[in-house]
């Protein structure tokens, strides 16, 4: 029975990493897609600044995705000290880096107030 429940959460972690992966790959695609029309129209810091805070999007979004996956494999999985350790050390990093870039994105400090439309950050919400 714990082999199964193992086998099982292990197999959803490697779709949850399939799943990140994705996000961001998506994600990148897709900011590139936006920012081609702008491009065209030879705007390169409209262009510029759409395609950096999609591309954060994707990253935040990818990275949450990957900390689930990393939390099922490790609990679920093999929960000895090492483990939780590491998986500790993983989950601050990519915490670190996702509020890093949703600073990035809005362009305040989670616990300011948002800003005015006109002064938000350049991009698609």
């Amino acid at each position: 029975m714990g082999e199964t429940v193992s086998g099982f959460a292990e197999a959803i972690g490697l779709l949850l990493d399939i799943a990140g992966v994705l996000a961001i790959a998506i994600g990148f695609v897709l900011s590139v897609a936006i920012v081609t029309p702008s491009l065209w129209r030879g705007d390169r810091i409209q262009a510029y600044g759409t395609f950096r805070v999609g591309l954060a999007r994707a990253i935040v979004l990818g990275l949450e995705v990957l900390v689930a996956a990393d939390i099922i494999r490790t609990v679920a999985v093999e929960p000895t000290l090492e483990n939780v350790t590491v998986l500790g050390i993983i989950v601050l990093v990519r915490t670190i880096l996702s509020f890093t870039l949703t600073v990035e994105i809005e362009g305040r400090w989670p616990w300011q107030a948002k800003r005015p439309e006109s002064h938000q950050s350049i991009g698609p919400e």
